[in-house]
């Protein structure tokens, strides 16, 4: 038998209108005016669960009584996961496939990315010089096309930059949306698909050659448990699940730029060459600023905990932001402080930027370190290598856009290398 549920619960008959209108505040608000930190909900006209705090995350990445097969919208499955991805699995195959990631991050790839972005940055700062002004986030877009596609092992002529960057981009850009914007970054992940899938037929029949070491070349050849090589289809999504987040880290570079100047004292700890003071800037980044609101998942069975039913296949939600922002889990999360991370502790439940629990068995994001590379690499170079100005403008961001943005996407002027 069960306990007797206690779960709070939401009054009304539907909250998707405040989901969205609320966007990465809704699930705290909730909590907070019910105040717990798990409750229950209707969303799309289904029951539904909210989740904050690193307790209730723990439960959240327990594989044994959640899933995600299935599980994302079909939007956002159309736009910014793809068909027969990793996220999208579980159990035996989930670790199959999340084993094949893990293989690709080598103390020999970290030094490669991390070369990549800073010969880039500079290369493309060349340009940035000739302008009367920079949109910090655009450029930012472009380089990590340019160093993803480098990395992974996917050919990129100069003049197809434009054309990628902006299908790479829609696709975690416009996968929250509605209507016609959202069919656009359908539209940008179908032709991205039919780009990559084409390059893996060209390697498997030998009319491209990419050196084995590359991910692009692991995942052409790749067989799963039964053997099989994936289809070109799965494999594109599999590449595009290694280029598209790490194009999606233009976000946190914006993020960054706009933290450097309007946290100026936090900045000024910054010393050239001084890792330990860059990472802990980057990872403030990260805690402080929205990016993913929450993410989702089902319940595989019924279950009891803390005197509260979980009933089986039921939509639950963990809210990242407010995990992130939760008195409870953090010294004034509000504010934005890299010296908490000399005296605060952080776990894989209270940090949730690219998931939680463990990278071999569990959800966390195995390229979270691909993160970590590129904002050490942007946050020292804006910082000691790029001199330039930022005009007035507005760096303000929506809780109600997904994924946030400083609004003026960060406009640069006056911009050279040192």
């Amino acid at each position: 038998m069960y306990q007797k549920n206690q779960m709070p619960k939401q009054s009304g008959l539907d909250h998707s209108a405040a989901l969205l209108r609320e966007g990465y505040l809704f699930i705290s608000q909730s909590a907070d005016d019910l105040r717990t930190n798990v409750f229950e909900t209707r969303l799309l006209a289904q029951r539904a669960y909210c989740l904050r705090g690193h307790q209730a995350a723990a439960l959240f990445y327990d594989t044994d009584k959640f899933y995600r097969q299935g599980v994302a919208p079909l939007p956002v499955r159309k736009t910014l996961f793809g068909e027969g991805g990793v996220q999208g699995l579980d159990d035996a195959a989930h670790r199959h496939r999340k084993a094949l990631f893990m293989g690709l991050f080598t103390p020999d790839a970290e030094a490669q990315l991390s070369q990549l972005m800073r010969e880039q940055l500079r290369f493309n700062a060349q340009g940035w010089a000739t302008e009367a002004q920079v949109i910090w986030y655009q450029q930012a877009k472009q380089v990590l096309t340019q160093v993803a596609c480098k990395w992974v092992g996917v050919p990129l002529a100069a003049e197809e930059v434009e054309t990628r960057t902006e299908q790479l981009s829609q696709m975690y850009e416009l996968a929250g949306e509605v209507g016609l914007s959202h069919f656009k970054g359908w539209r940008a992940r179908s032709h991205a698909e039919q780009w990559i899938a084409g390059i893996v037929r060209q390697v498997r029949d030998s009319s491209l050659t990419v050196p084995a070491h590359t991910p692009l070349f692991q995942f052409c050849w790749h067989r799963d448990l039964e053997g099989e090589l994936l289809s070109d289809q799965v494999v594109a999504v599999e590449v595009l699940n290694l280029l598209r987040p790490t194009v999606a880290n233009a976000v946190w570079m914006a993020f960054a730029a706009s933290a450097l100047h309007q946290y100026p004292q936090a900045a000024a700890t910054l010393q050239h060459g001084e890792s330990h003071a860059t990472q802990r800037f980057g990872q403030e980044v990260r805690r402080y600023y929205p990016f993913f609101p929450f993410t989702v998942a089902k319940v595989r069975h019924n279950f009891s905990w803390n005197e509260m039913l979980f009933a089986q296949d039921t939509l639950t939600l963990l809210d990242i932001y407010g995990t992130h922002h939760h008195p409870d889990e953090w010294h004034q999360p509000h504010q934005f402080n890299p010296q908490r991370y000399l005296s605060e502790k952080t776990s894989s439940f209270n940090f949730l930027a690219q998931g939680g629990g463990d990278y071999d068995q569990g959800h966390r994001c195995a390229g979270e370190w691909v993160t970590q590379i590129i904002l050490a690499q942007t946050i020292d170079f804006l910082r000691h290598e790029l001199d330039y100005q930022l005009p007035e403008q507005d760096l303000s961001y929506s809780f109600s856009q997904i994924p946030a943005l400083p609004k003026s996407r960060v406009v640069m002027q006056r911009v050279s290398l040192k």
